[in-house]
């Protein structure tokens, strides 16, 4: 693929993802806090804490940190399957009017959010050569590295100016692991204890 050609395909995967990851689940959040509608605000709870690893994963590749191209493939197919995975908040989303805008919203996001995940997901793939030992000096994966790396940029200057120290790419990155530690022991407690116990119903995840 030419190169021009992948790095606008990169760019708009990350402007897209900005929108169905970010700006639309918050809005969904917030609206949903004020409708009180529980289903759909344990749901984009849920949501909200799988998708913390596409943070760790900005976080990682900020300082090419190879782990980050696999766990950016494996995030999002984690996003994608915890809208979706919950029998119980899947009864209640498809119990509600299909013509109210809340939950009507909800599906296009939750519909949107699963193609472009999957399409992001299967882009991505093309950049885990880049976890070789020489993989990082390719073209495409200095690709991937710049948006990170641009919204790097845009933090020093805050963190700089709220806590008077210096937001440098080994800092993200040793953030980026002890949250993966984090993130993993919490994924391993759910699927050992809670899964096993509780099933497809989301429970107090």
């Amino acid at each position: 693929m030419p190169e021009p050609l992948y790095r606008s395909l990169v760019w708009l995967d990350v402007r897209v993802a900005m929108l169905f990851s970010i700006g639309l689940p918050l809005v969904l959040l917030i609206w949903a806090g004020l409708r009180r509608e529980g289903a759909l605000v344990r749901l984009l709870g849920i949501y909200w804490k799988v998708a913390s690893l596409l943070l760790l994963v900005i976080l990682l590749l900020t300082d090419r940190r190879p782990l980050g191209f696999l766990l950016a493939v494996l995030a999002q197919l984690l996003v994608v399957a915890s809208v979706w995975f919950w029998v119980d908040l899947n009864e209640e989303l498809a119990d509600m009017p299909p013509w109210r805008a809340l939950p009507l919203t909800l599906r296009v996001w939750r519909w949107s959010l699963t193609v472009w995940g999957l399409l992001g997901a299967a882009l991505s793939t093309t950049a885990l050569g880049c976890m070789a030992s020489a993989g990082l000096d390719r073209p495409a994966c200095s690709i991937w590295i710049q948006p990170p790396l641009g919204l790097h940029q845009q933090l020093v200057g805050v963190f700089a100016f709220v806590f008077g120290g210096s937001w440098t790419p080994g800092v993200a990155a040793f953030i980026g692991y002890v949250g993966l530690v984090a993130y993993g022991v919490g994924l391993l407690q759910w699927l050992l204890v809670r899964l096993p116990k509780q099933g497809r119903v989301a429970g107090e995840f």
